[in-house]
């Protein structure tokens, strides 16, 4: 480990802090990229609101359990909430939905996975 990676982690438990790490499987976060992920009983949800280019990406790992039918989304603060096409998503799969968009700061940010006969599951709310 880098003496800059010691020290930053020293520093966040330092002051109690929670140091957020990207899923291995995900592309590695900048630092200005806000990401929040849940992790759910067969699998992990994440949210990142990325920069250059400016877009926000919902993404779902399954790790685990049979083959479900479901579709990413978000949700702000605002009300508003937008979902990608249905897709069946087995063990192992990494599903991804992108929404190339300057996205807005002032209202906060949940990424949102729709599973068929299941219900809605959340990420926490992501911040710029």
């Amino acid at each position: 480990m880098s003496r800059a990676r010691i020290l930053t982690v020293a520093a966040g438990v330092a002051i109690g802090s929670t140091l957020l790490v990207a899923p291995a499987q995900a592309a590695p976060a900048k630092a200005q990229d806000r990401v929040e992920c849940t992790s759910l009983s067969n699998g992990q949800l994440c949210i990142s609101l990325n920069t250059s280019p400016s877009r926000v990406e919902v993404f779902y790992t399954k790790k685990s359990g049979g083959q479900i039918r479901a579709k990413l989304g978000y949700r702000t603060t605002n009300g508003g909430s937008t979902y990608g096409p249905t897709e069946s998503i087995s063990t192992g799969d990494r599903e991804v939905q992108t929404w190339t968009m300057s996205y807005r700061c002032d209202v906060d940010w949940k990424g949102l996975i729709k599973v068929e006969g299941q219900g809605t599951f959340e990420t926490p709310w992501a911040t710029c």
